[in-house]
């Protein structure tokens, strides 16, 4: 089934984590760039039309780019991942997509709690085990992650890969 997502792209840390995520995240070889989810899944690719786009602006407009960074290594059975800090302003974008969308729910639903997080590894414990050992001398070198949220990106995968549909800009901070 073909779906759609929104996500907050990280680009600062493609240079510290593509390659780990390149063997270890799936999604990272179907061209999921490194990013922090917001709504997923979304509607399908095909319901995507000019009024959904001009409301996902709307939503966004509300917003300030904001800064944060990427430190704390968190494994969770077969995921590990990278949390946001602060988290609240990528929970607060979340949460304001999902009320405009309520159709579409965080995680489809699954859990109660928003919890914002950039995936390194997925779908297996021993990708997770042998990320984290990479991943801990990696930050421990280089030391925090820190990053911009300018924007929020729609992608879809009626191709079978990821590919950007659209970029919404946040208003520019300060």
């Amino acid at each position: 089934m073909f779906e759609s997502v929104l996500f907050a792209s990280v680009p600062e840390a493609e240079q510290a984590i593509s390659s780990l995520r390149q063997r270890y995240d799936p999604a990272a070889r179907l061209g999921v760039p490194a990013h922090i989810t917001l709504l997923h899944p979304f509607m399908p690719p095909s319901e995507i039309t000019t009024p959904i786009v001009d409301r996902i602006t709307k939503v966004l407009r509300r917003f300030d780019a904001f800064e944060f960074q990427l430190q704390r290594i968190v494994k969770l059975l077969e995921t590990l991942y990278l949390e946001p800090e602060p988290s609240e302003p990528f929970v607060r974008l979340t949460k304001a997509l999902a009320q405009e969308f309520p159709n579409y729910p965080p995680y489809g639903g699954r859990y109660l709690e928003v919890l914002p997080h950039l995936t390194v590894a997925n779908r297996s414990t021993s990708f997770s085990t042998e990320a984290e050992a990479e991943l801990g001398p990696i930050l421990n070198r280089r030391g925090p992650i820190f990053a911009v949220c300018r924007a929020v990106d729609l992608f879809e995968n009626s191709s079978g890969r990821w590919r950007p549909l659209h970029s919404f800009a946040l208003r520019p901070s300060g």
